[in-house]
């Protein structure tokens, strides 16, 4: 019997509607980030580094925030072990991580004093925040660590992306802040 609430299946689901949405909103996305950042730069104290991705496909492509925008910007690095690191995205050669995601390896390790905002793909995110990606874990297994869920962290993705019913989730799951789309910035419902 197939489980229609499955995160493969609803990552199968939501896969198919990413990649037929994002070609007509993709620039959309990409104006209301640059809006937020800009916000976000001047109500808050600018501590440090943009957290972005090295865009997979499928994935709303932020790389050109590093010449338009004028915050220093890091991108993360997958280790062994479903570890990921974020380093400073500078003008050093960018090497493949663990899965042969291009990263600046020959960077140092930032630590979360050092970052400012984490923006992390997705394949889809329900209204608590709860975000459904690859299911590897990267990113819940950092943001496990208090000093890195400290950081505002907003998923990036289209409309069509964001469930109104709950996501399937596992008990490690650690739901984001909020997320950026066509539309605009949006909070997560708190469950607590």
């Amino acid at each position: 019997m197939i489980d229609n609430n499955s995160k493969e299946t609803q990552r199968s689901n939501y896969k198919v509607i990413r990649n037929k949405v994002l070609p007509q909103v993709e620039n959309l996305i990409i104006e209301k980030v640059t809006e937020r950042i800009q916000i976000f730069l001047t109500t808050h104290k600018q501590k440090g580094f943009l957290g972005i991705y090295w865009p997979l496909h499928g994935e709303v492509d932020l790389r050109g925030l590093k010449v338009n925008l004028t915050i220093p910007i890091a991108l993360p690095a997958s280790r062994e072990k479903g570890l990921m690191t974020y380093h400073p995205w500078t003008d050093s050669q960018l090497r493949k991580d663990f899965y042969g995601i291009p990263a600046p390896l020959d960077e140092p390790i930032l630590k979360p004093q050092d970052m400012s905002l984490l923006l992390v793909p997705a394949i889809a995110i329900d209204q608590h925040g709860y975000r459904l990606g690859y299911g590897g874990g990267f990113f819940d297994r950092l943001r496990a660590k208090k000093d890195w869920r400290s950081i505002p962290a907003l998923v990036i993705l289209p409309k069509a992306c964001v469930s109104k019913e709950p996501l399937p989730k596992n008990s490690w799951d650690i739901p984001f802040d909020g997320w950026i789309n066509e539309e605009g910035n949006f909070r997560r419902i708190n469950t607590a």
